[in-house]
């Protein structure tokens, strides 16, 4: 990895589960800055405006205003943002949301773990494998990330 920190972007509507989220990052062995916002309406208005984009994006799913499915639906259509790697980050693990979501174009998906020393290892697992395979989706065996 190059020594410039990553930008990541996190939209889910819960603060606890932002924090965790910010806490359990600083805590691996990724350099980065993290940007949240609790809905996708707030999301998607800092995507097209002229902030610097995210290397990475992580989306919850069930959001107000406007959910992970949609952001990820528009963020696909979009050609500045296509490109941009996105982790479905849920607490739900619906097998039939998750093949529709790869298909989609979600690069990933992490369900939300129970414990915080494996939120830090799938956040450090997730990103990297990010890191190394760029936009492209991961293959089925591969795209939920535990």
């Amino acid at each position: 990895m190059n020594n410039k920190p990553l930008h990541i972007v996190l939209a889910d509507d819960d603060d606890d589960d932002r924090l965790l989220f910010t806490e359990a990052l600083e805590e691996t062995s990724i350099a980065a800055t993290v940007t949240t916002f609790d809905n996708g309406v707030d999301l998607m208005a800092y995507l097209i405006s002229d902030e610097p984009l995210p290397d990475i994006i992580f989306l919850d799913l069930n959001m107000p205003l406007m959910n992970g499915e949609e952001c990820l639906r528009d963020i696909r259509n979009e050609p500045d943002l296509k490109r941009i790697p996105i982790i479905i980050y849920s607490t739900s693990l619906d097998l039939d949301k998750v093949k529709t979501l790869r298909k989609r174009g979600a690069n990933y998906y992490i369900q939300k773990p129970a414990y915080f020393h494996q939120l830090k290892m799938v956040l450090q697992r997730s990103i990297e494998s990010v890191m190394e395979e760029g936009e492209k989706t991961a293959q089925e065996a591969d795209f939920v990330i535990k």
